[in-house]
């Protein structure tokens, strides 16, 4: 059983626990982990449909009964000992410094926006959160649904003083299928909304090893609901695409996407528009919103160590722990540059415990080929 120091020191924050998918020990192992942690949230990471519905029948009876049990399937996971994949990483948040509330936001296809802000004006209203507490929120969604924009928006014109970020739910690479946990069953095509209260100092941790170059390109066609490119210049766009990296059309791979993003300049800052795949019809599908008009920057990873552990560092205190939804593009990254253990070293001394995603929502955007956190320290220790 692999489970997070933390739970060696009194609960005094966020413990992740990880087991073997699928095994026959993956629940009890679970369950042992979180004993005497006394969650008020569970977040489960990396299970499929069965599995999912496997540890909420197996925990529930063992976890208080007021406790919120949420969770997705994953690209990999991030566990105590770093990445992780075939397996489940469970996260305790222990009711000593937490409470939360879930609400789930059914129907992603047909957006029904009214009813979701209705709803989670509502669940603030009922949450009645502690002006001396932290609050934030966590999204978890359909990372197949395609509808993170519309997710994160309403999100901030209902609860625009909250903090939210969050992760889109995976299927390893074969982006077929992917499953949520909320409120006792099984979905897809939905997402998750939880609102947290804690009483720990929390800082977001946000980082992308990315930055333009002087290579532009002018979206010429495209179909904004499929988040398709179909023309890059007037031409295929995937054949443009290959020709601005100076690649041979036969060698764009998921790990050619990710050394080279597209980039959307929004707000001053440049945001990855990550490819996932090309299309029978030569086009590029892509991981977020795209639209006729628009220019895209090609972007050039740079290094992606240092950068984030300088972040880490900076933190005022050593965290209990950094919840994490980090892009499943940066793990391929790191492992064609052959860095997977040094990062998962990093996690492994900051405590950092989540999942790779089909996409991270934070700010009020949904974004790409970017680590998005939150660190949970002691306030006592905080200045």
């Amino acid at each position: 059983m692999n489970t997070d120091p933390a739970a060696m020191e009194g609960a005094s924050g966020p413990v992740a626990v990880q087991a073997d998918r699928g095994g026959t020990d993956m629940v009890p192992t679970l369950r042992d982990g979180l004993r005497g942690t006394n969650p008020a949230l569970v977040l489960l990471f990396g299970a499929q449909a069965d599995d999912l519905a496997a540890l909420q029948s197996g925990l529930a009876p063992y976890l208080p009964p007021d406790c919120v049990i949420a969770g997705c399937s994953s690209a990999g996971e991030i566990g105590p000992q770093g990445y992780a994949s075939d397996s489940v990483v469970a996260i305790g948040f222990p009711a000593r410094h937490f409470r939360a509330a879930s609400l789930l936001l059914p129907d992603l296809a047909a957006l029904p926006v009214s009813e979701w802000m209705a709803q989670l004006r509502q669940m603030a209203r009922d949450f009645g959160p502690d002006p001396a507490r932290h609050l934030f929120g966590l999204l978890l969604t359909d990372g197949l649904a395609g509808q993170e924009d519309a997710l994160v928006a309403t999100l901030d014109a209902a609860l625009p003083s909250v903090p939210v970020l969050g992760g889109s739910a995976g299927d390893g690479l074969d982006f077929r299928r992917t499953s949520l946990l909320a409120q006792g069953a099984v979905r897809s095509g939905v997402a998750v909304f939880l609102l947290v209260e804690t009483d720990l100092t929390i800082r977001e941790v946000t980082f992308a090893h990315f930055s333009p170059t002087p290579t532009r390109a002018v979206v010429t066609a495209a179909i904004p609901e499929k988040r398709r490119i179909l023309e890059l210049n007037a031409e295929p766009a995937a054949q443009e695409y290959a020709r601005l990296t100076g690649l041979r059309r036969a060698d764009l791979t998921p790990s050619e996407f990710a050394r080279h993003p597209l980039l959307l300049r929004m707000g001053g800052r440049h945001h990855v528009r990550a490819i996932s795949a090309i299309t029978d019809d030569d086009g590029l599908s892509l991981m977020s919103s795209i639209d006729t008009g628009t220019v895209l920057t090609l972007g050039r990873s740079e290094d992606l160590i240092q950068g984030f552990s300088d972040l880490l560092e900076a933190l005022p205190t050593p965290p209990l722990m950094v919840l994490a939804f980090d892009c499943i593009l940066r793990r391929l990254a790191l492992e064609r540059a052959g860095l997977t253990d040094r990062m998962s070293d990093l996690y492994r001394r900051h405590r950092v415990a989540g999942f790779n995603t089909y996409g991270e929502q934070h700010s009020g955007m949904h974004v790409n080929q970017t680590f998005v956190g939150l660190a949970f320290m002691r306030s006592d220790d905080v200045a």
